[in-house]
């Protein structure tokens, strides 16, 4: 009996390694940690906007104070939540996005945008094919995203920020000549993008809901 106990708390202790290392990857992963014996433990971080003193420097804002309190609101009901992390993530996909919408690619953009954003995307997109227009656009620079709002209602978060960037837009008809824009001058422009995640979801990903200009 006892070797049969032993057996089974190997063959448990294997299972929890494999798991481990053969386990999903959603793509918001942390590096593997080292093993046991090769690090020293450190205290748990606590998930609080209070951990990132640079969001109170007023030159380099990434906080609006409006949004603090809703800021909180989603940390306490996600404890995984980060806000640096989340703007790192929301500066992509804007650039993501903005590239599907000029591009075209739909398919792209299923994964990224809510249904209702989404069809108006797609409206665009076929009002350009129809006249055959062609968008010839370049993110050339992200100077600033500033969380402006946030909030949790009905067991969805939702954080909009705002984006300050610098974009050359070009349209070009279908013989290819340019009919609006300039190649050389970059254009400062000012969107508002909120973006929603269900809490408790298995999908870690943020999804963009609404789109506004600041």
């Amino acid at each position: 009996m006892f070797y049969v106990i032993l057996f089974a708390m190997v063959a448990g202790f294997l299972a929890l390694r494999l798991y481990a290392v053969l386990g999903k990857r959603t793509g918001h992963e942390q590096p593997l940690p080292k093993p046991a014996e090769e690090r020293v433990a450190a205290p748990p971080v606590t998930r609080t906007i209070e951990a990132l003193p640079e969001v109170r420097d007023s030159a380099n804002r990434t906080i609006d104070s409006g949004a603090e309190t809703g800021l909180r609101a989603v940390v306490a009901a996600d404890s995984s939540f980060d806000v640096a992390k989340f703007l790192e993530g929301a500066k992509s996909a804007y650039r993501m996005v903005l590239e599907a919408f000029w591009k075209g690619d739909e398919e792209t953009l299923r994964f990224l945008v809510d249904d209702e954003v989404r069809a108006a995307f797609e409206q665009a997109i076929a009002d350009r094919k129809v006249t055959g227009e062609v968008l010839d656009n370049r993110l050339v620079s992200i100077e600033r995203a500033t969380i402006s709002e946030a909030g949790v209602e009905n067991k969805v978060a939702r954080v909009t920020v705002r984006f300050d960037a610098d974009i050359v837009a070009v349209t070009r008809d279908a013989e290819g000549n340019v009919i609006a824009g300039s190649l050389s001058d970059a254009v400062t422009t000012h969107d508002v993008w909120t973006f929603a995640r269900k809490l408790r979801s298995d999908d870690p990903n943020w999804k963009l809901v609404e789109t506004d200009e600041a």
